[in-house]
Order: structure tokens, then sequence, then C-alpha cells
């Protein structure tokens, strides 16, 4: 028999959160009215132009009055100055510190989408329905790609605008994005 112990365990946290075994975090921020985006944002492949890009993006996603984006930014300098520079002081965007695995699953679960560079939320988000767009140009899973619950978007700011306001205007790509396949 052949499994995938990140899965089991990303399904576990969440099973554990939903039945309240597990205290959900207090979150400060996001507005439960509207839709939640979380991102997160630090390969090397992406400093400089294209992370400038990508968080210029975000900041266009934000100002519809339907979305809060959470972003947990990586302590790296590459990534902190630029993300707090591009999306500081944005009502819609709240820039937190790097979080545990238990609070990151919980916003996750709660999240309408992602927006990522990670190979792990590639594989984790689509376990809980959640679709994901992908800031790079190729991905180490594929699968992902193939099943049609992760797009790679990389980090063209007006593909990401793009792709994000599909997920969020479109119903019909959404739920095609939110089939779960990794159960």
């Amino acid at each position: 028999m052949t499994g995938n112990t990140g899965i089991d365990a990303v399904l576990y946290v969440r099973d554990l959160l939903e039945s309240g075994a597990l205290p959900a975090p207090p979150w400060p921020g996001p507005n439960p009215a509207r839709r939640l985006i979380v991102v997160t944002s630090h390969r090397r492949e992406n400093f400089g132009p294209g992370f400038a890009s990508a968080m210029r993006a975000l900041a266009r996603i934000a100002e519809r009055p339907d979305v809060e984006i959470v972003y947990p930014v990586h302590r790296n300098p590459n990534v902190v100055g630029p993300a707090h520079e591009l999306l500081s002081n944005r009502p819609n965007i709240h820039l937190i510190d790097p979080v545990a695995y238990v609070p990151f699953v919980d916003l996750m679960r709660r999240a309408y989408m992602l927006i990522t560079d990670s190979g792990g939320i590639q594989e984790e988000a689509p376990s809980l329905g959640k679709p994901v767009l992908v800031l790079r140009q190729k991905t180490e899973r594929p699968e992902a790609v193939e099943a049609g619950t992760v797009k790679l978007v990389g980090t063209d700011e007006d593909r990401i605008v793009r792709e994000a306001s599909r997920l969020l205007d479109d119903m019909a790509e959404y739920k095609r994005m939110t089939r779960i396949h990794n159960q």
C-alpha cells in the first residue's frame, strides 16, 4: 500500500480543527464576509523583478472589495523588504509573521484559493479542495497541473490578476479546479 504522509497529515489536522478537537487559531484580521486568499512566496528564482511583479498583482487583486489576502511573509530579506514595501498599509492585505504548521493548515482550509510558489502547498491545498495559482514557470509536481487543481501563472502581473479574477468571477472554473484528487 502506498500513500503520501504529507497529505495524510494535512487531512488529519484539518479534521481535528473542524471537529474542535484542536482549537483553531484566532486570526486578527481576515474578514469572514470576504473570500480569503492565502499567499506564500519565497523562492529564490522569483527574487527581484519577478517577485515585485507578483506583489503588484496581489495589490491589484486586493483592490476588490470581496477579497482578503493573508500572507505569512518569509523572513528572507529578499522577500520581507519588497513585500512590505509593495503591500503594507492596504486594508485587504494582512502581512503576518511565518506561522507554524497547524495554523497554516487552518488558513488553507479557510482559504478560497492559494497563490504560492511552494511545492508542498501544490500538493496540500488541492487535498483540501482549494485551487492553487503557482508563481512559477515549472513545477516538480506536474501531476497537479495535469489534474487541473493547480495552474502555473509565473510572475507576470497581468496574468496573475487575470487568473485570480477568473477564479473569483467564474464559478464553473472555480468548481473545476476544486476537485479533490489527493485522498
